[in-house]
């Protein structure tokens, strides 16, 4: 091995190969034994391509060239698409109108053109009819409206089948399809906040016989109703404090399993699923110990047994007769489309995000670390030491610590392998990833501790992970940055604001005014800082006490800020506001916007430039000569 600075070392992932060969795994659904996915490539500038693969192996692309198979609803979309039959019905996001195509066919527009946008569709086949969620846009300047509709699946007229609410998720029919379950929430509450879970008969038309509420409210988070094979409608509900899972028998409420994990996740986009039924057999995924594990549940005797797989990250859980179709990732294998047999727990891979033929040996394996923290509590983080088969850093030196921030804040980070990660490790780099109070995946009291603390329990414990870390002497605490993107990189902002600890920080589209949030943000969020912050107007005081734009005289380190310009959620203004002040006050400042981009870099070239931009900035701040030859990035007041 050789002997070499950290952060100079020369690294096999590059950002071509992370851009070229990699790729994100989102919706699953099945057909039968036939099994339909959603990629989306960066070297397609971020389109997302509808994949079917047969029982024999055979993979195919559905979405033609000239189509990108994406819902805008709620900005962060999900739920894009459907399939029965062999027929895909999907969203586009030109148009945001419905598509339907047959496998053997080019898709025909079924909805109208207009201001409205679709998502979470479910196929009705006994009536002819899709049930989705619409959004619509139809007066200027107003919150846009939600509701459930029928779409006829003749000639595309659509009926509203509830309305009244604020958003709308998730329809599922009963196997006779004579009831549909759907949730709800209204203004301020987020999903994950509180939920409540709908029931209704329906006639053989497009109405509504009668409905009633099955459970959930302001303090419940409900989450994905499905029906099992027999008849009974199944959910996940926090009502214990933890995300667990319960069925409807009669008029009563059951416990399936009781277990202090979640079950659930925070319904950031449409279309998840933790659980599927798989004959008599539901098979759920749960996060418990800092991984997600798998169990099988018969749903006769109620007996639970463990699967075990090589997998630390597991969702989007589908299944039909004795199989069950996932997508899973590890600390060595990044997410794939898996197969896995629940008869003989054998497995088979059918898709990988990224097939990229790399030595394990590259890669830094995660350590999971609990950390004191403010108030006598305990969080959590992942630690990435650094790791490089090839190199090894001088005997006296210790490496560059950078901290990550996950966006959300109601998110959680995993430790499936990540190559963007495996980036920094390979060159030298630690990385901390950070689980923060708020995070998910550790009961409501945890994700609750954000409440009204956003800011302030993120950042606190950002920061203490970071010295905890240094603490123990693995990292050089004269060379600690953080980044992060969205609220993470609000975080971000916040940490290098209101702590003088860290040296230096990256921004990915990160929020440093809350009160133009308040104002200038789309409808799903326009009211989530109520509880994370407080109300607004009333508590305006807040917004301008924990905004780092307000207070930059207390920032004392170089910036880089990232920022799509065609953000809808987080607006190129707040970054440019960033940069102004940065460079008013003398600090080192790097300003990269991104053409044609919006809330996330999709496109391979905006992922490539951010990354090396990234690199060149540490490397310029921390003084080190990277291995990778960077195009130059303008820093201010260097």
């Amino acid at each position: 091995m050789a002997v070499a600075p950290y952060g100079s070392w020369k690294s096999p992932i590059t950002t071509d190969l992370i851009v070229s060969e990699t790729m994100r795994l989102n919706q699953i659904a099945l057909d039968g034994q036939v099994v339909y996915w959603l990629e989306t490539r960066p070297s397609e500038s971020g389109r997302n391509v509808i994949v079917r693969r047969k029982p024999d192996g055979a993979t195919t692309d559905v979405t033609p060239e000239n189509f990108n198979a994406r819902t805008r609803v709620h900005e962060y979309g999900g739920g894009a698409f459907a399939v029965k039959n062999d027929i895909v019905y999907f969203c586009n996001d030109g148009d945001q109108r419905i598509y339907s195509q047959s496998v053997q066919s080019s898709p025909k527009a079924l909805t109208a053109e207009g201001e409205y946008r679709f998502a979470d569709l479910a196929v009705d086949d006994r009536r002819n009819q899709l049930i989705c969620v619409r959004e619509g846009h139809t007066v200027s300047g107003a919150e846009a409206e939600n509701c459930l509709v029928v779409v006829d699946l003749k000639d595309g007229k659509q009926t509203v089948l509830a309305s009244g609410n604020d958003f709308y998720s998730s329809p599922a029919f009963s196997p006779d399809g004579s009831r549909l379950a759907w949730l709800t929430w209204n203004h301020p509450n987020m999903p994950w906040d509180g939920a409540e879970l709908w029931l209704a008969e329906l006639d053989d038309g497009v109405k509504i016989r009668s409905q009633e509420k099955v459970a959930g409210g302001t303090d419940e988070s409900i989450f994905q109703p499905q029906w099992s094979p027999d008849g009974y409608l199944y959910f996940v509900s926090d009502r214990t404090g933890w995300w667990n899972l319960y069925k409807r028998a009669g008029s009563r409420i059951e416990s399936v399993l009781q277990r202090e994990a979640e079950f659930g996740v925070p319904q950031w986009v449409f279309g998840m699923s933790t659980y599927a039924f798989a004959s008599d057999t539901l098979v759920c995924t749960f996060f418990e110990d800092g991984i997600s594990k798998l169990a099988a549940i018969n749903t006769q005797t109620g007996e639970v047994e463990n699967v075990e797989l090589p997998f630390t990250k597991i969702d989007q859980v589908r299944a039909v007769d004795n199989r069950a179709v996932l997508i899973a990732g590890s600390p060595v294998s990044a997410d794939a489309i898996v197969a896995l047999d629940l008869n003989t727990g054998q497995f088979e891979v059918l898709c990988r995000s990224a097939d990229v033929a790399i030595d394990s040996t590259f890669f830094s394996r995660p350590e999971t670390i609990d950390f004191p923290t403010e108030g006598g509590l305990t969080a959590h983080a992942y630690y990435y030491p650094p790791q490089n088969r090839d190199f090894t850093g001088p005997e006296d030196d210790r490496p560059p610590l950078i901290v990550k921030s996950h966006g959300g804040p109601t998110a959680a980070t995993s430790t499936t392998l990540e190559l963007k990660v495996q980036f920094w490790t390979s060159r030298g780099f630690a990385v901390l990833d950070v689980n923060y109070g708020g995070s998910t995946g550790y009961g409501r009291a945890y994700r609750s501790r954000l409440d009204r603390k956003w800011g302030i329990v993120d950042v606190a414990d950002c920061v203490n992970a970071a010295k905890y870390i240094v603490e123990k002497g693995l990292v050089d605490n004269e060379h600690v940055a953080i980044a992060g993107g969205s609220a993470g990189g609000y975080t971000t902002l916040s940490a290098l604001t209101f702590y003088d600890f860290f040296k230096a920080g990256a921004s990915y589209y990160g929020i440093c005014d809350l009160e133009a949030l308040t104002k200038d943000t789309h409808k799903f969020e326009s009211r989530y800082l109520d509880r994370l912050v407080g109300p607004y107007p009333e508590r305006r005081d807040i917004y301008l006490e924990r905004s780092p734009i307000h207070h930059t005289d207390k920032l004392s380190c170089p910036v880089i800020l990232m920022q799509g310009l065609e953000d809808k959620i987080v607006l190129p203004n707040q970054a440019e506001m960033m940069r102004d002040a940065l460079r008013e006050k003398g600090l080192p400042v790097a300003h990269v916007p991104f053409q044609g981009e919006q809330h996330g870099f999709r496109k391979a070239e905006s992922i490539k430039r951010a990354l090396e931009a990234e690199l060149y900035f540490y490397s310029k701040i921390f003084g080190f000569e990277p291995a990778d030859n960077l195009p130059p990035v303008t820093i201010e007041n260097l």
